[in-house]
């Protein structure tokens, strides 16, 4: 008896190739957005641990722009993405914006991020 030896033809070949290459052009186009994300939430939780609970909302904008702007965050402004107010334990921040990604052509990518921050919840250094 024969035995033909198998293994992956040219077709499977060029369809794991042209899988590998989509997953990275959906890795390129994810990841940015999403590590600016994570810098804002940080440049958040920081500029509410630095600021006294009796700061303004004006103030905190300020520090935020700052912030993101050492940070190299350009693209996102404090005024679209946060929404401050004040209460009796501090300052609260609801983030709120949504990114949009070139993909393919007229393909993008949408993603949202949400996050609601609040000056009580956060340690601070006696302030």
């Amino acid at each position: 008896m024969k035995h033909r030896q198998r293994g992956a033809s040219y077709l499977g070949i060029f369809f794991v190739i042209v899988l590998a290459a989509f997953a990275v052009k959906l890795a390129v186009a994810l990841f940015p957005p999403f590590w600016d994300d994570r810098i804002v939430n940080t440049a958040i939780s920081e500029a509410l641990t630095a600021l006294p609970k009796e700061a303004t909302q004006r103030q905190f904008k300020e520090d935020l722009s700052k912030r993101l702007e050492m940070n190299n965050i350009r693209n996102l402004k404090v005024d679209d993405i946060v929404q401050v107010s004040n209460n009796r334990a501090g300052l609260a921040v609801n983030k709120s914006y949504e990114v949009r990604a070139p993909f393919f052509s007229n393909i993008e990518l949408v993603m949202t991020f949400k996050q609601d921050f609040n000056q009580s919840n956060l340690t601070t250094d006696g302030k």
